[in-house]
C-alpha cells in the first residue's frame, strides 16, 4: 500500500473512533452542593479512579448516576446518603439546567465500560441540618462501597481549583449558582 494511502487508511481510522466516542450519550447524574451553617461546602477525597491526576484534584462533592426510572432530587438524597450517610439537609434550591462535561477519551473508554462520554448533571443545593458525626464515609449508608478516604468542609470559592480539571467548568457554574447561599 502507498505510504499516502497508508496515512489516509489512519486518518480515516482515527476520525471514525473519535467521532464515535463523541457521540456516545452523557450519563444522567445528580451533584450535590452540602452547606452547613457556616457556608461551608462538605467536599469528599475520591478513593481512586482513572482521572487521578495529581493529589490535588482529588477532591469532589457527592455526585452519582440516576436509576432508571428515578427522579433526580430522590436519587440526589440517595447518593449523599449512599457516600456521606447524611440524611439531615434542607433542600435550597437546584440548578434549573442540566450541566454537561466530557471525560477525556484515554479515561472515558475505561469508566463505565466505555457507554458514556461523560454526564449530564442535575444539580441541587442542600442545607445541612446534623452534626458533624452523622458524616460517615468510611461505612456509609446502606452498605454501599466508600467512595471517599477523607473528606471536610470547604469555601464554596475554591472548589474549581480540587476537582480534575474536565470538571472545572461545571463546578464554576455550581459555584456561580450556589454562592448566594454560602452568607
Amino acid at each position: 500500500m502507498p505510504s499516502g494511502a497508508r496515512l489516509a487508511c489512519l486518518v480515516a481510522t482515527t476520525d471514525d473512533t473519535m467521532s464515535r466516542y463523541e457521540s456516545l450519550p452523557y450519563r444522567p447524574c445528580v451533584g450535590l452542593a452540602v452547606l452547613n451553617g457556616d457556608g461551608r461546602v462538605f467536599i469528599g477525597r475520591r478513593l481512586n479512579g482513572p482521572e487521578h491526576i495529581d493529589a490535588t484534584h482529588v477532591w469532589q462533592m457527592p455526585q452519582g448516576g440516576i436509576d432508571e426510572g428515578e427522579k433526580p432530587y430522590p436519587a440526589a438524597l440517595r447518593e449523599l446518603y449512599e457516600e456521606t450517610s447524611i440524611k439531615s439537609v434542607e433542600k435550597l434550591g437546584e440548578i434549573r439546567n442540566w450541566l454537561t462535561y466530557d471525560i477525556p477519551k484515554k479515561i472515558g473508554t475505561k469508566a463505565w465500560k466505555g457507554k458514556y462520554r461523560g454526564q449530564k448533571q442535575k444539580w441541587f443545593a442542600l442545607r445541612f441540618t446534623g452534626k458533624d458525626s452523622e458524616i460517615n464515609i468510611t461505612t456509609p449508608g446502606d452498605g454501599h462501597d466508600p467512595e471517599f478516604i477523607d473528606w471536610r468542609w470547604e469555601p464554596m470559592e475554591n472548589l474549581p481549583d480540587l476537582v480534575v480539571p474536565f470538571k472545572r467548568e461545571t463546578y464554576e457554574k455550581v459555584v456561580k449558582a450556589f454562592s448566594k447561599f454560602t452568607k
